[in-house]
């Protein structure tokens, strides 16, 4: 007599931000890449996942193995808004809700009253705790939660000492998201690209005070002389900087001639950008978690970023790259030099390694499936857990 296989762990993740350009499904699996990605990283772990979006359109959709549904239930009245979401709930009969973004406590709070059975999980993205008088409500938001997840646990403290996150709630160190970039033939990713320098490094992010790329130019042209062959290539897209930044480089010999302003580029020239590049370096005072030094790190180049929660954790505390303190240039100078000195092929090996240990699909895959099973288990055995019986209240119609 056979026994049968028990049957996987089913996950809803459930994105509750509506897209203000109103793009149809299938333009939101293209733009949001994060969206697929972490869906298919849990289902490549053998998690059966169901992705609800909300959406200006309806539409149900399936890419490699995983469903998505689009509902435009944020664009209904308030006393409505939330039944086409719970009608699907009880239709795909979920163990565990995993709620993308902190920006949603009433709307959690309502899915507790009306599903109290339904295990959630909530996922940081880029929040900070509100003004005190909007406190209470993301409070109870939170004790409803089962946990949190953040890149890094260090960016629960502001939570937890602003009175928002309970020291009973469980916090998950898990990244945002991974990414699909892939090492390459440094040489002709030159050709391609025509990025230079000995080193070459490579920016990419916004030319914004939070990125800090003052400082950043401060300790390219201090380096210059003992780097004489240094060039610093930027890829941004907003930049309310960019004057004060063009100012620098006109006024320093250091830099003029080094510093070349790329401006938006193609997200997938990216790639063949940082395979071209020997180091990438990144300014920034906050960070939820940093897609494009996770995307550095996929290609296996090595990081110079400043040290601060989110990258700590993306480097595993500088084991892959360099850490430098935010607004110093006479830090970056030394890590510059620190980098230059190791930045070959084997480092680039190392790095990848590091990637693929930490932050791949398989990896992240692997870490929100034992975050799953972990937040289960606080409540019972994963073996008893029957899925969630979501039913729509009277009330609701």
């Amino acid at each position: 007599m056979t026994t049968a296989a028990p049957e996987a762990l089913h996950v809803v993740q459930l994105g509750l931000f509506n897209d203000p350009q109103r793009r149809t499904p299938s333009e939101l699996l293209e733009a949001w890449a994060t969206l697929v990605d972490v869906a298919e990283a849990v289902a490549r772990a053998g998690v059966r996942v169901s992705v609800v979006q909300a959406c200006a359109h309806a539409e149900r959709l399936e890419r490699a193995g995983v469903c998505y549904h689009f509902l435009p239930f944020g664009e209904t009245p308030a006393s409505a808004r939330l039944a086409p979401l719970l009608e699907l709930l009880r239709k795909l009969r979920p163990q565990l809700l995993h709620v993308h973004g902190l920006h949603f406590p009433r709307q959690v709070l309502s899915l507790t009253a009306l599903v109290p059975s339904l295990p959630i999980i909530l996922q940081d993205h880029a929040s900070r705790p509100p003004r005190i008088w909007r406190r209470a409500v993301l409070r109870r938001a939170f004790a409803a939660a089962r946990g949190v997840a953040f890149c890094a646990a260090e960016q629960a403290q502001p939570f937890r000492e602003a009175g928002i996150l309970g020291s009973g709630t469980p916090v998950y160190p898990i990244p945002e998201s991974t990414s699909r970039f892939l090492p390459g033939d440094r040489a002709a990713a030159r050709r391609e690209t025509g990025l230079h320098g000995d080193p070459a490094i490579l920016w990419v992010g916004h030319l914004n005070a939070n990125k800090d790329p003052l400082t950043i130019l401060d300790a390219v042209g201090a380096v210059a002389p003992a780097l004489p062959g240094i060039q610093l290539h930027c890829c941004f897209g907003v930049a309310p900087l960019r004057a004060a930044v063009e100012a620098r480089i006109a006024r320093d010999p250091q830099l003029r001639g080094r510093v070349h302003l790329w401006g938006q580029v193609p997200h997938e020239r990216i790639e063949q950008l940082m395979r071209a590049a020997d180091l990438f370096v990144l300014g920034s005072h906050r960070e939820s978690t940093g897609y494009a030094v996770i995307e550095a790190l996929a290609c296996g180049l090595p990081p110079i970023v400043t040290d601060i929660p989110s990258f700590r954790s993306l480097t595993g505390g500088g084991a892959v790259g360099v850490l430098w303190r935010c607004g110093d240039p006479r830090s970056l100078r030394a890590a510059l030099l620190s980098a230059a000195a190791r930045a070959h092929s084997q480092t680039r090996r190392e790095v990848r390694a590091h990637f693929e240990r930490e932050l791949s699909f398989e990896a992240l895959g692997s870490k929100l499936a034992t975050m799953y099973r972990d937040l289960l288990g606080r409540g019972r055995a994963l073996e008893a857990c029957a899925p969630c019986d979501v039913a729509l209240r009277a009330s609701q119609g």
